[in-house]
Parts: C-alpha cells; sequence; structure tokens
C-alpha cells in the first residue's frame, strides 16, 4: 500500500505553523531566562555551608531531574491548584514548569562548572585579599562560565525540544497546530513532517554553534 503525500492542502494553515513555533520559542526564551536565575540560586544553595539549604536545593533538583517533564506538566497544571484551592492558567502551569525543570539542570551544569576550578585559586585571591565573593565574581565565574557555555547551550537546544510537550495542557505551541492542522486536514503525515522540519530548521544551526564554541574553547585552552 502507498501513501500519496500532499502538501498542498496543509499549505492554507502555514500561519498556524509559524504562530505555534513562536509560542514555542518564547516559551523557550521565557523557560530560559527564569531557569538561568533558577539555576544560579540553586546552586548557590548546593554550594552553601548552610546544611538545610543545600538540603531543599537537592531535594528540589532530585524531583525534577527524576521525574519526566510530562507528569510535572500533567501534576502542576491538574495537581497543584487543588493544593492551592484555586485553579491554574495552562500558560502559567508551562511556563512555571518549564522553568523549574531546565533550572534543575541549569544548576547542576553552573555548580560543575564552578568545582572545576581548582582550590587553589581561591586560596590565591585570599592570600592577596580578596573578599569570597571578590574571588567568586572576578576569578572563578568568568572561567567557570567559559567551561559551562557548550553545555548549557546543549541543554538550551533540549529546552526548545521540550516546548511541545506543553501541548498536553493545551498551550497553541507548534506541537499542539500541527495537531489541530492534522485535525483539518486528516494528513497526519504531512502536519507532523512540517512540525519536525521547522524544529530542525530551528535547533540545527543551534546545534552547531555549540559545537563551533565547544570546539574554540578546546583550542584556547
Amino acid at each position: 500500500m502507498t501513501y500519496n503525500w500532499d502538501f498542498n492542502s496543509i499549505w492554507p494553515f502555514w500561519d498556524l505553523f509559524l504562530w505555534g513555533l513562536w509560542i514555542s520559542v518564547l516559551y523557550t526564551i521565557g523557560s530560559i531566562f527564569f531557569g538561568v536565575i533558577i539555576g544560579f540560586l540553586t546552586c548557590a544553595a548546593r554550594l552553601s555551608s548552610w546544611k538545610v539549604l543545600n538540603l531543599i536545593a537537592r531535594c528540589y533538583q532530585e524531583i525534577f531531574r527524576c521525574t519526566p517533564l510530562l507528569v510535572q506538566l500533567l501534576w502542576f497544571y491538574y495537581a497543584f491548584p487543588l493544593l492551592l484551592g484555586g485553579t491554574i492558567d495552562n500558560r502559567v502551569a508551562a511556563m512555571l514548569t518549564l522553568s523549574l525543570y531546565v533550572g534543575a539542570f541549569y544548576a547542576e551544569i553552573f555548580r560543575g562548572g564552578i568545582v572545576s576550578i581548582d582550590r587553589g585559586q581561591r586560596e590565591a585571591a585570599a592570600a592577596i585579599g580578596m573578599s569570597p565573593w571578590q574571588s567568586m565574581t572576578r576569578i572563578i565565574l568568568p572561567q567557570a562560565l567559559k567551561r559551562v557555555l557548550p553545555s548549557f547551550i546543549n541543554q538550551s537546544v533540549i529546552q526548545f525540544k521540550n516546548t511541545s510537550l506543553v501541548s498536553v495542557i493545551s498551550v497553541a505551541d507548534l506541537a499542539y497546530m500541527a495537531a489541530v492542522v492534522n485535525g483539518q486536514t486528516y494528513r497526519p503525515l504531512e502536519s507532523y513532517t512540517v512540525m519536525a522540519l521547522l524544529y530542525i530548521a530551528m535547533l540545527l544551526p543551534l546545534t552547531q554553534a555549540a559545537d563551533w564554541i565547544e570546539r574554540r574553547l578546546r583550542v584556547s585552552d
């Protein structure tokens, strides 16, 4: 049995695909922005000498790193409002979940970069009169950020793909719009092929950029 491909039938719905792509980009940028903030705060807590703060940060990380994002989205949209005794907008639930999820991974990336710096550099900074904050911001962080940049970009690329899951709570992202087009045209292969091509068009330059940056950093080291 052969399948007759017909992309002409979905051409009238290109505006839906582009709108869905735009929504996916917005959720990616927004969740990365909030995720970086959450990641730095969590990283600071993990490196803190306060055991309680360290434990809370570690529990948060393990919960979000050890459960599927799909489950987290469904929980925050359906279960979390019950704990609050109210309702939560699906768009808010999506952004909150995506941000907390990627923040847990960013925190570990940042922490790994910081602890990879030789402890002797902190001791040398203290010996010349630098405060812990000065040594962190002037010596440790610049080196750590350079080391974690490829991992950060790769995780951000993954985050863009993760946004496709918000369609399960009816957020009108690219995956949701592909399903809408399929419902209108009954052409699932064409609809989801276009969706896949749009993801590739967005992510391929980013993955290539990450590889290029990693090679440059390797050479500079």
